[in-house]
């Protein structure tokens, strides 16, 4: 069907005297964990299966306290030798093109009968298990993203950390922990970047060695290359769980109370203009996913994203994205080109995924010229950070305005400021959910509705705390709940916390 195995195996029968040489950007191998080949063939000591080896599923790091040291179940060189071998033999092997045009598994099916066919000309001796994983490293290297594929099958990390080739960490239950994933060599892991991110029509090389991109199912990637990158290619990815987090999932999680939680779905509801801040890594885009779940399905939602990562379930939305320049140096769209190319698309919400340049302006004008129930995140460490963080990039932007009228301009447009955090135990909290109630002479003033107490710790090093109201029991976005009929939904959830929080007291 290839082409190349109708030669009567003469392809097949060469051995490869050293290990292949670094494969096409679409076509890397790689140097994922598992067991050694087996020795005896050499006349060297036979090798002693692991419980790993004998197929039997490799321990996993446990996300629990105390950690368990890591376990890293590397490979001999040995192994990477014959792999390079193998892969050789299969490179030569098969018709690319062919291969391309076959859907995943029967190119999958296709490679895995190839390299039984090279195994057994070569008269590799492996046990069953050995050669059922090296089936499928190779078709990882050959059809997916190499050592990663197992990482990324794993629905309970939340990041992958990449550094050099030999490195390789991963966070679990908002902790980070090392794993004995490792590449071939830089080469590799610098192809694997390619193909993730020309995927998207970007592209990471010395002249363009930073890039953000996405994987299929939305995940968000990042990866800086030599010679920014002194130590090798640095990929990071942001994964996404495949099953979605929702608002009562949040409230198990003990993110957020059930009272806070009715709160933060009349604010949904009511199309009050939100900032989401935070923290690298505290949640700020899931609870920004949450809280589009209380979008009516009739209103028309445009996002703006760097690297589209946000999931809406509503039917009528349009995802934009922005896009860097290319080779020479034009076609760069801009985050706030697409903003203000919203404001022409007649949207109703706008939802800009992060803020973080001018494109705050854009944001604010949106939110104050008619488009009420519009959202974004930025980087700050407390609500009234995040008010000066806005205003400093509105600075920056060059825009030449007076401080206050850039306040007074805040004042106007930002209702709710959610501040989520990540503890020092690896939970998420929200810690404030702050009004923007208006100015006293130069200053924005605000006021908290909710807000997380740290109560302390138990024994296992397990954040303790609570949430409670603050007894503001007419918020200043009241009138606009009475508006939508949600005034008695938010009335009942800031009397039920506050109810509460008295009884604990």
């Amino acid at each position: 069907m290839f082409g190349k195995r109708s030669s009567g195996g003469d392809t097949l029968q060469r051995e490869a005297p050293q290990p292949a040489q670094p494969a096409p950007a679409a076509m890397p191998a790689s140097a994922p964990r598992g067991p050694q080949p087996s020795k005896q063939a050499s006349g060297q000591p036979a090798f002693k299966p692991t419980a790993d080896d004998m197929g039997m599923p490799s321990p996993s790091i446990a996300p629990s306290r105390p950690q368990p040291p890591v376990i890293e179940n590397r490979r001999s060189e040995s192994f990477y030798e014959t792999k390079g071998q193998i892969f050789g033999a299969l490179i030569e092997a098969i018709d690319l093109t062919q291969l391309s045009k076959l859907d995943p598994m029967a190119a999958r099916e296709e490679i895995r009968d190839i390299v039984n066919e090279i195994i057994t000309i070569k008269n590799v001796a492996m046990s069953i298990s050995e050669q059922e994983e090296l089936l499928e490293d190779i078709c990882n290297d050959v059809l997916g993203y190499g050592p990663l594929e197992p990482l990324l099958a794993r629905d309970d990390i939340a990041d992958i950390m990449v550094n050099g080739s030999a490195t390789v960490y991963i966070e679990v239950q908002g902790k980070i922990q090392k794993t004995g994933v490792r590449f071939r060599d830089n080469q590799q892991l610098h192809n694997i970047c390619q193909r993730i991110v020309s995927q998207i029509g970007r592209r990471v090389d010395e002249s363009s060695p930073i890039c953000d991109a996405r994987l299929p199912d939305g995940s968000r990637v990042n990866v800086i290359v030599p010679p920014l990158s002194i130590d090798g290619p640095a990929l990071t990815i942001r994964k996404f769980k495949k099953d979605k987090l929702t608002l009562e999932q949040l409230v198990r999680f003990g993110t957020i109370s059930p009272e806070g939680a009715q709160l933060l779905q009349v604010i949904g509801r009511c199309r009050v203009n939100v900032l989401i801040s935070g923290g690298t890594g505290s949640g700020k885009t899931t609870l920004l996913n949450c809280l589009t779940q209380f979008i009516d399905t009739d209103e028309r939602v445009i996002t703006c994203e760097d690297a589209a990562e946000l999931q809406l379930q509503q039917p009528h939305v349009v995802r934009l994205e922005s896009r860097p320049p290319n080779l020479e140096g034009e076609g760069e769209v801009k985050m706030r080109d697409l903003v203000r190319n919203c404001l022409r698309m007649r949207p109703e919400r706008i939802i800009v995924g992060e803020v973080r340049g001018p494109e705050a302006f854009d944001l604010l004008q949106a939110m104050n010229t008619g488009h009420d129930g519009s959202m974004g995140t930025l980087h700050a460490n407390s609500p009234r950070e995040a008010l000066q963080r806005l205003e400093s990039m509105i600075t920056m932007g060059g825009f030449q305005l007076p401080p206050r009228t850039i306040r007074e301009m805040v004042v106007a447009s930002i209702d709710v400021i959610i501040q989520v955090s990540r503890l020092r135990d690896g939970s998420r909290r929200i810690t404030h959910v702050t009004e923007v109630v208006g100015m006293e002479g130069e200053v924005v003033t605000t006021q908290d509705l909710f807000v997380y107490d740290y109560l302390g710790e138990d024994q296992n090093g397990k954040i303790l705390g609570r949430h409670r109201s603050t007894g503001i029991g007419h918020p200043r976005f009241w009138e606009r709940a009475r508006y939508f009929g949600e005034e008695q939904r938010l009335a009942a959830a800031l009397d039920a916390s506050e109810t509460i929080d008295e009884q604990v007291r």
